[in-house]
């Protein structure tokens, strides 16, 4: 059967190189939350954050990233991905974190990522595409306008003319797919590189990355429909493959294993996904009574709570009280018994169990939040003064939408109505909604002093002006 072709629209073309350059072409939006604007599922757990910034500090460091300067966010999303948009974040996928078995494999996902920011590509892919952007563009008016000729003359002739211009179209678009996948294939052999050398610098073994790439490795026989998005993003070959393993075996930390303690974090927050985001049947199953080690124990105290029906909170609030009971020490087992509180509606139950995760997770700006709603739901003036402290402390380190629009209800309370607009106008800002924040934006500033640091914050607000 002979082949035949045609011409690929422009936006076809950038729709696969979008698909296949997921994480390049995404961040190209200028956006005050880059995640958030894309319409990414972000979620925001403490315990999660912590592990995964003991996984990472390591490697943040042995790549050069200065404190603070690249944060790892969670992506709700049960496949195994992760990417980065920006020089400033990495983001994991929840389905990344449940299928991997050790935090190894975490680990070397979080330092080929780290080899992406290092080098620059996802800024060096933008401005790639961007220009080829600009050729396609000219190869497809070159392309038409040898169509339109060929149908204005008619006859042989120009049938001939016109093939010609499909032939233009397309061979054009193709020489700038296969240029924008080279240069791909370039930047992940690249990452790997660098990954492997912060794990080395950092005496870990390789062979979590490693095992992540050759699981997937067969997936590139499958369709894309079925591929998961993780080797869409990272194209594999296997010279690439080989060389990565021959890079992992060299190491003198190959059989480096993670440390049971940590290990015991990476399955404790495992269990935590999946009850949280699992059905509880399904959790019931992955995790039978017959489980007893503290993670089953754990995603079981949570799909009880999930499962609903009669007791089914006192029932959950008993099996955490247990394990609180034989770790008084970990934080995140309070954190938990409030939270499921504060599902129930007893936000005043929930405080005493809040202060002492924060007393253990000490400076924890999300357990800080969270103190601060409970601590807002009662009404009283001194509860009140306490969360808006405790909301102002947590935004120093930690830009939080949900910070935001806490500190704007107390401010409500207390009578300040131009300050609780400013953080309703910070909120959508942090959001991504633009056009929302300028809104409060105006209306607070009208009644704020003028020059004063919120007056100012709201001005840029104002004048933002998102590129496009």
């Amino acid at each position: 059967m002979p082949c035949t072709s045609k011409a690929i629209p422009i936006d076809a073309i950038m729709r696969h190189a979008l698909l296949i350059l997921f994480a390049a072409v995404i961040g190209a939006s200028s956006a005050p939350n880059i995640a958030r604007a894309q319409g990414l599922p972000i979620i925001r757990d403490a315990e999660i954050e912590a592990l995964l910034q003991d996984y990472a500090k390591p490697i943040f460091a042995a790549a050069g990233f200065g404190s603070g300067r690249v944060t790892v966010r969670v992506v709700n999303n049960d496949t195994f991905n992760a990417f980065v948009l920006d020089g400033a974040h990495v983001f994991i996928h929840t389905g990344t974190l449940m299928q991997a078995q050790t935090p190894n494999e975490v680990i070397g996902v979080i330092a080929h990522e780290s080899g992406h920011i290092a080098g620059g590509h996802m800024a060096a892919l933008r401005a790639r595409i961007a220009k080829d952007q600009t050729r396609a563009l000219l190869t497809q008016v070159l392309g038409l306008g040898a169509m339109v000729a060929g149908g204005v003359s008619g006859g042989s002739n120009g049938r001939q003319t016109a093939e010609g211009g499909q032939a233009i179209m397309q061979g054009g678009t193709n020489i700038i797919m296969k240029g924008l996948l080279a240069e791909r294939r370039s930047q992940e052999s690249a990452a790997d590189q660098a990954g492997l050398k912060y794990l080395t610098a950092t005496k870990q073994s390789g062979r979590g990355m490693l095992d992540t790439f050759e699981r997937f490795k067969q997936q590139e026989y499958l369709s894309e429909d079925m591929q998961d998005p993780f080797i869409r993003s990272h194209p594999l070959s296997v010279e690439r493959l080989a060389r990565l393993s021959a890079l992992v075996a060299a190491s003198p930390y190959v059989n480096k294993k993670d440390p049971p303690s940590l290990q015991l974090r990476h399955d404790l927050m495992r269990a935590k996904l999946s009850g949280y985001l699992e059905s509880p049947e399904t959790v019931f199953n992955r995790y039978p009574a017959s489980d007893t080690s503290l993670p089953g124990r754990y995603a079981r105290a949570i799909a009880t709570y999930f499962k609903g029906g009669p007791g089914a909170l006192d029932s959950s609030i008993k099996q955490i009280e247990g394990m609180i009971h034989e770790n008084p020490n970990y934080p995140y087992f309070y954190e938990l018994k409030a939270d499921l509180l504060m599902r129930a509606g007893k936000k005043a139950r929930a405080i005493p169990d809040l202060r002492q995760a924060l007393k253990l997770a000490t400076g924890s700006p999300l357990i800080e939040v969270e103190l601060a709603d409970a601590l807002q739901a009662d009404g009283d003036a001194g509860d009140t003064k306490e969360s808006i402290d405790l909301l102002r402390k947590s935004l120093i380190v930690d830009q939080n939408g949900k910070a935001y629009r806490l500190l704007a209800n107390a401010y409500y309370k207390q009578g300040k109505a131009p300050e609780a607009d400013a953080m309703i106008a910070q909120a959508y800002f942090y959001e991504g909604n633009v056009k929302q924040a300028q809104i409060f934006a105006k209306r607070a500033q009208s009644r704020l002093r003028a020059g004063s640091p919120e007056w100012l914050k709201n001005d840029d607000i104002i004048n933002y002006k998102p590129q496009t």
